[in-house]
């Protein structure tokens, strides 16, 4: 069916990155994958291109628009490049929310003008070895002494890890609060005595995507950088989770889309015992099944980027959203790279390095177990 989410505006927006990636992404990302990370001259090029923080307010450098299809149209062009180690989602659909709504007009000042040059990369430290999707379980502690929280702890599976600036980690600032009471974001910034980055983690997908531990010994954060109110933590992040999940969920559509075209292409080229491989009616229909799941998710998907955008997505549309889409690109992928055959398993081929770049879809940002439990609680079961 026809799509209809996108305006004139929407697709100018698109024409910008989609020149940006091929000139300036493209020909580097094999070598970024060696390297385990990507150039970081590509966050200020992108910030020049007004790739960076749309939906910031002009006053501080950013597009002024609030309409989350901008950051949708950045994210399905740079899938559709597989372009996996480019951390700008991070940036834009997750930090940005915090640093725009939960901060100061003095911390405005002094983070968002960076946020939107390049200049200040940007991640989100959640997940601890001993707590992932369950934040309840969050050791890092904060406390207040004097002008300044003392923060220790460690994080890991951090994304734009080595390349931060600007680190908003969650810490349990309250250690007598039960449960969830008691977290608070504190923003760490480079350079900080006691803040040090470990590994660049070694994953089986992403290669080029900058994942690391972060450690934090006895640092001494001003109070100032305080993100949001004290011990409200838990709560900042709850209102924020469904548009982290979108981004998933935007992202899991597009990179199913994006393997299924290269795929339906190689399934009408390849030739076997003198057909094309995609005339055969098993795989006929596996294409066909592929096809039919792919439409319903960019309708589903169309529909939910309006809803947020009018204030009406909530935490359980967010959490059907990525469970669904994320475990049904990994169905999608795996078929497709099964269609190939044995040039599937080449590394050579976009195939190969998307099935492993998919697979962590179905874990960050809340597992598939976890999201599946808050929809089951909203049931009231």
């Amino acid at each position: 069916m026809r799509r209809t989410l996108y305006d004139e505006d929407h697709e100018a927006f698109r024409s910008i990155a989609r020149t940006f990636l091929a000139k300036e992404v493209v020909p580097f990302h094999d070598e970024w994958e060696s390297e385990g990370q990507v150039d970081r001259r590509i966050w200020t090029l992108a910030g020049a291109q007004g790739l960076l923080g749309t939906d910031v307010p002009e006053q501080y450098g950013g597009g002024g628009i609030k309409d989350f299809r901008y950051n949708a149209v950045l994210s399905e062009e740079t899938i559709a490049v597989g372009a996996s180690g480019v951390g700008f989602t991070l940036h834009n659909d997750v930090t940005a929310p915090y640093l725009v709504e939960f901060t100061t007009d003095e911390q405005k000042q002094r983070w968002l003008p960076g946020f939107c040059s390049g200049e200040i990369i940007t991640a989100i430290a959640m997940t601890e070895p001993g707590a992932g999707s369950d934040l309840q379980g969050i050791t890092t502690t904060a406390r207040r002494d004097g002008d300044d929280f003392v923060l220790n702890g460690s994080k890991t599976f951090i994304t734009n890890g080595i390349h931060a600036d600007l680190v908003l980690v969650v810490a349990r600032t309250d250690p007598e609060a039960k449960a969830a009471h008691g977290l608070s974001l504190i923003a760490v910034e480079r350079g900080m005595p006691g803040f040090e980055r470990g590994r660049n983690l070694d994953k089986i997908g992403m290669k080029a995507q900058d994942t690391a531990e972060l450690f934090f010994d006895d640092v001494r954060v001003p109070a100032s950088n305080l993100v949001g109110e004290l011990n409200q933590g838990f709560f900042h992040l709850m209102s924020m989770l469904p548009q982290e999940r979108l981004s998933i969920a935007v992202a899991a559509v597009a990179g199913a889309r994006a393997v299924f075209d290269r795929t339906l292409s190689y399934a009408k080229e390849r030739h076997a015992f003198g057909r094309p491989v995609g005339s055969f009616q098993h795989n006929r229909f596996v294409l066909a099944e592929m096809a039919t799941e792919l439409e319903f998710a960019e309708t589903y998907i169309e529909k939910a980027m309006l809803e947020h955008n009018a204030g009406r997505y909530t935490v359980t549309d967010a959490a059907m959203a990525k469970w669904w889409t994320t475990e049904m690109q990994k169905r999608v992928v795996d078929r497709c790279l099964q269609l190939h055959g044995g040039y599937g398993y080449m590394r050579e081929y976009p195939i190969a390095r998307a099935y492993t770049d998919t697979r962590i879809t179905t874990i960050y940002g809340g597992t598939t177990e976890i999201m599946k439990e808050i929809v089951g609680r909203s049931l009231g079961v």
